[in-house]
């Protein structure tokens, strides 16, 4: 008898060791990111995955890429339980399903990255050439698709390596993750041309122009630190008033909350002509009717003769009806209100419940308030000494929200924000390692207030100059220089990122249209 036809190919197995390998993979690029913030695994984060792929089929890389991504974002996005089951409401079931969902969401794109490349290889086109472009044009394309999701982009990993990270200014994160995605690969073919096991040309061209290109990079990096910080310096004050969750919007609890507020400003403004930031819905009622409260803080403002930026919920009435916004208040040092910034980019299903009828058991995240409806338009905030632009959580995720502030007038980059939702788990560290890259790319500082924490000032350069703990009532003071430089990606935006996407659809034309066996 024959049996051979029950025998697949050997190159279409994928044998249990290939499978260890894509996980291994997914482990590693997870560990590159806070916590622990490994960084340099990232660099050989996908050397496991390459091996298992191999020869493999097409269809078989997916899966292992899948696979990869899985676990990765599984380990990053394990935080996303305890903001459902804990302010979601949701039943564990129904929380761990959910975060499955989205965590598979974005190994997609790594098992299509990794599927792509197993069938350009077999279309004549390297893998050294195909992955850095094409994991950097599916990259951009998750930071837009389905209103966008760019939490944890490969570069986003070496926040603290400050030489690397000055490329920003010119092509955003995304060149840090091309170069990191360019330098797996390399080292890939390095392991496979030493093993000699398979037909692998050693990298020898490729090799040379990844070291040129680390070398400009590096040497940019270094001549960028080691330039003066110009522009008029500011002092500022950061107020973390560490309000619990549970209790945030319990109108018993606004008393409290206001005094806390109160006490932890006085107590860090010694001087006048100060900017003083409270965090992400710090005053947890309407500051343009609760006029009891309002007035404590518009004379707090002028008793420390400092502006003063709020974050409170706010409401427009329109031709439709009323309009709920997610709101920044900045108060002059006379108390008067000079402005309001509204939230543009709403977080799905915490302020806001896309598709109710098809998700029915999912409640918004924010109590006490209808959906919010995002601000109309960017509207930076004038200090008297400067213009600021206010991004609002993770408004600080989305590049081209903070190049749009600055490209309207803003020198100084504000994000208020709440982490509380994410407990003492790794998104604060997440969250903040993202906002380092918004003041690289416009080289303007940012600072931070949380109300749990992480609040930090960042320089135009991306340093961290100070930073408080999680869960702790306190506050940061610090001084900034106004930014009064415009840089190529704030002129240009993200024209490094769109050649990559481009360049990735000219390689997937040309793969499916070459005839390919197995």
């Amino acid at each position: 008898m024959n049996y051979s036809r029950f025998h697949m190919p050997a190159f279409n197995a994928a044998p249990r060791r290939d499978y260890l390998l894509a996980v291994v993979s997914g482990i590693l690029l997870a560990l590159s990111f806070p916590k622990p913030g490994l960084s340099i695994c990232a660099w050989f984060a996908f050397v496991p995955l390459f091996l298992a792929m191999g020869k493999k089929d097409s269809k078989t890389a997916f899966r292992l890429g899948f696979i990869c991504g899985l676990t990765a974002y599984g380990g990053i996005l394990y935080w996303v339980n305890i903001v459902m089951t804990t302010y979601g409401k949701l039943p564990l079931v129904v929380s761990f399903c959910l975060y499955l969902l989205l965590s598979a969401y974005i190994a997609l794109y790594v098992g299509i990255i990794a599927y792509l490349v197993n069938r350009g290889e077999k279309a004549g086109i390297s893998s050294v050439f195909s992955f850095p472009f094409l994991w950097v044009g599916f990259e951009f394309i998750r930071a837009f698709v389905l209103t966008g999701f760019p939490w944890a982009s490969l570069g986003h990993s070496q926040y603290r390596t400050l030489p690397l990270i000055q490329i920003s200014d010119v092509t955003g994160v995304y060149g840090v993750s091309f170069l990191i995605a360019l330098a797996n690969i390399i080292i890939y073919r390095i392991i496979k041309g030493l093993v000699r096991k398979e037909a692998v040309a050693y990298p020898a061209r490729s090799g040379f122009i990844f070291l040129v290109l680390m070398t400009l990079t590096i040497g940019y990096g270094f001549y960028r630190l080691n330039q003066a910080e110009q522009g008029e310096p500011l002092k500022v004050v950061l107020v973390q008033g560490n309000i619990p969750q549970d209790v945030k919007w319990d109108p018993a609890f606004q008393e409290s909350t206001v005094g806390i507020y109160e006490r932890l400003t006085r107590k860090a403004c010694a001087s006048g002509g100060t900017l003083v930031v409270w965090p992400e819905s710090a005053l947890p009622f309407y500051f343009q009717t609760e006029e009891q409260y309002a007035a404590r803080v518009r004379s707090l403002a002028a008793e420390m003769k400092s502006c003063l930026v709020v974050g409170s919920p706010a409401f427009e009435k329109k031709d439709e009806g009323i309009r709920y916004l997610n709101s920044a208040f900045l108060l002059s040092p006379s108390g008067e209100v000079l402005g309001r910034s509204d939230k543009m980019h709403l977080v799905p299903f915490g302020e806001y419940v896309p598709l109710q009828k098809l998700f029915p058991f999912v409640n918004k995240l924010v109590a006490g308030i209808g959906d919010f409806s995002p601000g109309s338009k960017v509207v930076p905030l004038n200090t008297g000494q400067g213009e600021i632009g206010v991004l609002i959580c993770f408004e600080g995720i989305f590049p081209e929200l903070a190049r749009e502030y600055v490209r309207a007038g803003s020198r100084l980059l504000v994000n208020i924000t709440n982490d509380a939702w994410f407990g003492k788990s790794s998104a604060p560290y997440q969250h903040l390692s993202m906002t380092v890259f918004r003041a690289v790319e416009n080289r303007v500082p940012l600072v931070r207030a949380a109300n749990t924490g992480i609040s930090s000032v960042i320089d135009s350069k991306g340093h961290i100059r100070g930073m408080t703990t999680l869960f702790k009532e306190t506050f940061l003071s610090g001084e900034v220089r106004f930014g009064m430089t415009r840089t190529i990606y704030n002129r240009f935006g993200d024209f490094f990122a769109w050649s990559c996407l481009l360049l990735s659809v000219g390689m997937i034309v040309r793969i499916f249209r070459k005839k390919i066996d197995g």
